[in-house]
C-alpha cells in the first residue's frame, strides 16, 4: 500500500520539524545531561497543538487523525528522543477517559493537557508485572464513599510531573483480567507517593516515577467507564500506542541516520570525505531503507488504527513496533559506527539516538510480546 501524504499532512510535518530544529535540538544535549523534564518546552509545543493532538476541537485539542499524531511523534523524536518522549507522552491517558469516561471529566481535565497547563500518566505497569497486565496486584476495595487504592505502579511516564492519572486496580482480585477497573486519580491526593527514576540508559529529560498507593481514597464517579472491564477498555488503545512507540522508533532514526550523513561528509580521512567510501555508502544506504521500511509500515497501522478495524490495527501495529524498533536500534548502532570514537561520546548526538532509541523495544509490550501478537494473528 502506498502512502501520499496530504496538504495538510505535510504542512503539519514541516511544522514540528522547524519546531524541533528551532527549539529542541539546540538544547537536547543539555536536558539529557541533566535529566531535566522540559516543561517550557512542553508548554510551548501545546502553542503548535504538538501536545496530544488527538484531543477533540471540543476539549481545545487540535482534533488530528491517527495519522498526522504519528507524525508529530515521529518528527519530535527526530528532533530528540529525549524531549519528544516528553512532549509526546504528556496526554498518558486522555484515550481512556475520551472514550471511556463521564463528561465531568473530559471538561475538566482534557483541555488542561492539550494547552499544556498540566500533563496526565498513565498507571499500569508494576514492579512484577510488565507485559502480564492481568497480573496486577494493586487492588480497590469499595466501601461506603467511593474506593479505597492500595498498591505500587512502576515505570510510570509523568509520574512526578502529572495532576492527573489513569490507573488500573483489581476491584475482584480472583477475576484476573476480568476483574480490572480504571480510576481517574489525582496525584497530589493523600496517599499518593512519587519517587522519580533518575539512572536511566536513555530518553533522561523524560520523568519516569515510581508511585506508592496507600489508602488512596476517590469517589465511585472517579471510575472510567464500567467497573470490571478496564482490562477490555485498555485492549481497545494497545493498536494506538504500539503505533506511536513505532513512530517513535522511526523518529529516532531518522535523527541518527542525519546525524551519520551530515558526520560522514564533514570528516576526511585520506584526503577524502568518509562518505565516499563504499563501506560507508553501504551502511548509510541500508539505514536509510530500514527507515523508509519502518516508515511506511508504521503509516500503515496509523491509518488501520484510524480506520477503526481492531484486528488489522492490532497486527500491523505490533508488526510497526516489532520491525521499527529493532531497526531503530540496529540504525542508531551503525551511526555510532559510521561516528567511530565521535560516536562514543557526548560531542556528537549519535551516543545519545543510540541511549535512546533502546527502550522502543521494551515498553508497550517487547520485541518477544509483539511476535507472540502477530503469530497468533497469523495462525
Amino acid at each position: 500500500m502506498a502512502f501520499a501524504l496530504s496538504d495538510e499532512h505535510r504542512a503539519i510535518r514541516e511544522a514540528v520539524r522547524e519546531f524541533g530544529e528551532n527549539e529542541i535540538e539546540p538544547v537536547a544535549e543539555e536536558y539529557d545531561r541533566n535529566c531535566t523534564y522540559p516543561e517550557e518546552i512542553r508548554r510551548e509545543a501545546a502553542t503548535y497543538d504538538f501536545v496530544a493532538p488527538g484531543i477533540p476541537l471540543e476539549y481545545d485539542g487540535a482534533g488530528m487523525d491517527k495519522l498526522s499524531s504519528t507524525i508529530v511523534t515521529e518528527e519530535l523524536w527526530r528532533a530528540d528522543p529525549g524531549i519528544g518522549s516528553a512532549v509526546g507522552s504528556a496526554g498518558f491517558g486522555t484515550n481512556m477517559i475520551l472514550e471511556f469516561g463521564d463528561e465531568w471529566m473530559k471538561e475538566e481535565w482534557l483541555p488542561k493537557i492539550a494547552n499544556g497547563e498540566t500533563a496526565s500518566c498513565s498507571m499500569i505497569s508494576e514492579p512484577a508485572h510488565g507485559s502480564n497486565v492481568a497480573g496486577i496486584e494493586t487492588v480497590a476495595e469499595e466501601d461506603a464513599d467511593g474506593y479505597v487504592l492500595n498498591g505500587n505502579k512502576m515505570w510510570i511516564t509523568n509520574g512526578t510531573v502529572a495532576d492527573v492519572g489513569v490507573l488500573m486496580a483489581k476491584t475482584s482480585p480472583d477475576e484476573g483480567h476480568r476483574g480490572i477497573t480504571a480510576f481517574l486519580v489525582e496525584m497530589d491526593s493523600d496517599g499518593i507517593q512519587t519517587e522519580k527514576i533518575d539512572n536511566k540508559l536513555g530518553i533522561r529529560a523524560s520523568d519516569l516515577a515510581e508511585v506508592i498507593v496507600d489508602d488512596v481514597r476517590v469517589p465511585e464517579e472517579n471510575v472510567i467507564g464500567e467497573v470490571d472491564r478496564g482490562f477490555y477498555q485498555l485492549m481497545e488503545f494497545f493498536a494506538a500506542g504500539r503505533t506511536s512507540v513505532a513512530a517513535q522508533a522511526v523518529g529516532a532514526a531518522q535523527g541518527a541516520l542525519d546525524a551519520a550523513l551530515e558526520y560522514a561528509q564533514q570528516r576526511e580521512q585520506f584526503d577524502q570525505p568518509i562518505a565516499e567510501f563504499q563501506a560507508i555508502e553501504h551502511k548509510l544506504a541500508e539505514m536509510a531503507t530500514n527507515v523508509e521500511a519502518a516508515r511506511s509500515l508504521t503509516y500503515r497501522a496509523a491509518t488501520q488504527v484510524e480506520q477503526g478495524n481492531q484486528e488489522i490495527a492490532a497486527r500491523f501495529s505490533s508488526m510497526a513496533k516489532l520491525f521499527a524498533s529493532e531497526h531503530a536500534v540496529d540504525v542508531a548502532d551503525e551511526a555510532v559506527q559510521v561516528h567511530g570514537g565521535s560516536g562514543y561520546v557526548t560531542d556528537y548526538p549519535a551516543e545519545r539516538y543510540y541511549r535512546d532509541a533502546r527502550i522502543t523495544k521494551i515498553y508497550e509490550g517487547t520485541s518477544e510480546i509483539q511476535k507472540n501478537i502477530i503469530a497468533d494473528r497469523l495462525l
